[in-house]
């Protein structure tokens, strides 16, 4: 069993910054895929950034630009750079790892932009 524990989250003004962190532990496996999504109220969950354990990206387009994901292999560590903030980035954040020892799902960090 995976434990994801995810921090970072919190309020910030439009065209601030903030940093997510997803600490993977319990994995026998190497974890080969580590990401984020993202539930607004009201809306589907979906993607905001993947990263492969070799170090390959994949973002939505409307965070291009704006997101970076990060990885440290070493700490199993997922890391999620956010700049430039929107009203529209508010939703609640979670982080997934998916490798040969299944599919896992952190509880969630809130992410909210306003002013």
């Amino acid at each position: 069993q995976v434990q994801l524990v995810e921090s970072g989250g919190g309020l910030v003004q439009p065209g601030g910054s903030l940093r997510l962190s997803c600490a993977a532990s319990g994995s026998r496996f190497s974890i080969v895929v580590m990401g984020w999504y993202r539930q607004a109220q009201g809306k589907q969950r979906e993607l905001v950034a993947t990263i492969t354990n070799g170090d390959n990206t994949n973002y939505a387009d409307s965070v291009k630009g704006r997101f970076t994901i990060s990885r440290d292999n070493a700490q199993n560590t997922v890391y999620l750079q956010m700049n430039s903030l929107k009203p529209e980035d508010t939703a609640v954040y979670y982080c997934r790892t998916v490798g040969p020892g299944g599919n896992y799902w952190g509880q969630g960090t809130q992410v909210t932009v306003s002013s």
